[in-house]
């Protein structure tokens, strides 16, 4: 088993946290690691979900008075018990509560009382590489990062059950029973998409669905933790920027399933598109790990310069599966410093060693970077 990064014994030492992440990327496991001092109610076993959705007072009354932590697995299926879990702080101010869950979707249609001051929320995402204990880029760009799937021997027939355990689950249980064949299809359409501009009107074009199905579609991928945003940075004065957000899935291996693709070989496009993939799903779990409130973006200007990721308003990356950098590879950088004052400007590359370009960019190996990014190299990003 990894260990993980998300310190859920010093978080709940301070608050109570409801911790959401999608399937499979470890939250169970991690929770049961509470030890036998949790007690434990898991909605998924149908005896716990039938009983507290029933009766939802008996989480209160199968509690010992010596009960410290009570831990609530797949929380989503029974919003009613942020009531009764309310209760039970608002009570007893040295009680801590772990809820889990994989959708923020159905508790935010509910209505339902999130406790706000008594929770805090966190982010479980898939494997990392401070939490691997290398890079192991090749394995994760064809088979991504979940704990259960990155090192079976079987990891092409376990993604292809978790995609269809995901449809046949959490999609139904969103409501979309009649309409499953539709959202396959836009899934896979949304993984020719990955890592690229959305745009509604060709994807709705390609699926046959309307437009309006799609948007919708996507913002269940957004609910259910699946799918990621990444919005356009627009400040900058002289070139101005475009507007439309980027698109990725949480992990590749489930880019991977969707599009009958595994043969990813290292310099092609291909690669290039997955090595930025993994750089931005790195990215967002560090920024959420560390706690850090920067943003993350991506730049492209209407001249057509693109710089793949933004940390706030002072740290550029660029992602080239390349060798060897060009001067030429560099022009998307240097345009943009010449609008913003730009801390640290860095390509990340597959080059073998670490130099800094005459245009004054940081040219950093892939493994370099993100040892750098969980702060195992000689400093650490942000």
């Amino acid at each position: 088993m990894y260990r993980r990064i998300l310190d859920l014994r010093g978080l709940l030492r301070k608050k109570s946290l409801l911790l959401l992440g999608p399937r499979q990327t470890g939250k169970s496991t991690l929770a049961k690691s509470l030890g036998p001092e949790a007690r434990y109610f898991d909605l998924s076993e149908t005896n716990t979900y039938r009983e507290l959705s029933a009766h939802p007072e008996l989480l209160r009354q199968r509690l010992s008075p010596r009960t410290r932590i009570v831990v609530i697995d797949e929380a989503q299926k029974l919003p009613e018990l942020f009531d009764e879990a309310q209760v039970l702080l608002d009570r007893n101010k040295a009680l801590r509560i772990l809820m889990t869950g994989s959708s923020a979707r159905k508790l935010r249609r509910s209505g339902i009382n999130l406790l706000p001051g008594r929770l805090w929320r966190r982010h479980l995402f898939p494997l990392v590489t401070a939490e691997l204990g290398e890079a192991r880029i090749d394995d994760r760009v064809r088979r991504g990062s979940l704990p259960g799937i990155i090192d079976s021997p079987y990891y092409r027939e376990e993604l292809k059950n978790y995609v269809g355990l995901y449809l046949e689950e959490e999609i139904r249980a969103e409501g979309l029973t009649r309409h499953v064949g539709h959202f396959n299809r836009f899934l896979t359409v949304a993984a020719l998409s990955n890592a690229e501009q959305i745009n509604y009107t060709n994807i709705a074009n390609d699926t046959g669905l309307p437009l309006n199905t799609v948007k919708g579609y996507f913002q269940i991928l957004y609910d259910t933790l699946v799918g990621y945003e990444l919005p356009s940075y627009r400040k900058t004065r002289t070139r101005k920027a475009v507007a439309t957000p980027k698109f990725y899935f949480f992990d590749l291996g489930v880019v991977n399933e969707l599009l009958g693709r595994f043969e990813i070989e290292r310099h092609g496009d291909l690669f290039g598109k997955a090595l930025e993939h993994l750089v931005f799903t790195e990215l967002k779990a560090a920024l959420e790990y560390h706690g850090s409130d920067k943003p993350l973006s991506y730049w492209r200007s209407l001249s057509q310069f693109e710089v793949d990721f933004l940390l706030g308003d002072d740290i550029a990356i660029e992602v080239k599966a390349k060798r060897t950098v060009s001067p030429r590879e560099e022009r998307s950088l240097s345009a943009l410093a010449e609008d913003l004052r730009l801390k640290r400007r860095l390509i990340v590359c597959l080059e073998e060693h670490r130099r800094k370009s005459d245009a004054g960019n940081e040219i950093i190996p892939i493994e370099e970077f993100l040892a750098e990014l969980w702060g195992q190299g000689k400093g650490r990003l942000f």
